[in-house]
């Protein structure tokens, strides 16, 4: 039996419109490379096998993403489709660059600081524009907030879950 490793791309959250139209909240790297015409994504709703769908169209609208499926052109088809995690098997994941990462291959990951003193696991990663910020979980107080850059974060090696950062003035202020 050929065990499919599946990775997160997004939740259907509402419909849009009448003519099939999803609302979807992200949760990947490169939604405009996901969400590309023709490509496969697969639909994974409770006690349901996968439904695989084709992207008809991807459009940006407010926080979300919304999307329309080849042959899903009316609102009752996606319909149940509403609470749906969108996923896609590790077979469509592409190599990185050098210094480029999956967000599965950063969350999760325990941060320490050049001294090796252990701060937290990052636990969500946000996009807000010029460069992402992993979200780091300390184990006590607040969560804190690490610019992926250059002046910040020194090593990063997935195989052991464990990146390196300098620790810049107020960085880990509460």
């Amino acid at each position: 039996m050929i065990v499919v490793k599946w990775f997160h791309v997004g939740k259907i959250v509402n419909t849009h419109g009448i003519r099939g139209e999803v609302r979807v909240i992200s949760r990947t790297d490169f939604a405009e490379e996901r969400y590309k015409i023709g490509n496969v994504l697969y639909i994974f709703m409770e006690n349901k096998p996968p439904v695989e769908v084709k992207v008809a169209s991807h459009r940006v609208h407010k926080s979300f993403d919304l999307l329309t499926f080849e042959g899903y052109d009316n609102i009752n088809l996606v319909e149940p489709f509403k609470g749906a995690i969108i996923k896609i098997p590790e077979t469509q994941l592409q190599p990185l660059n050098e210094g480029e990462y999956y967000f599965h291959e950063i969350i999760g990951c325990t941060v320490v600081t050049e001294d090796g003193e252990p701060i937290g696991e990052i636990k969500e990663i946000l996009t807000p524009g010029a460069n992402d910020v992993w979200v780091v979980k300390r184990k006590k107080g607040g969560d804190v907030l690490i610019p992926y850059i250059d002046d910040v974060v020194k090593q990063v090696d997935v195989e052991n879950k464990t990146i390196t950062i300098h620790v810049m003035e107020g960085l880990l202020d509460e």
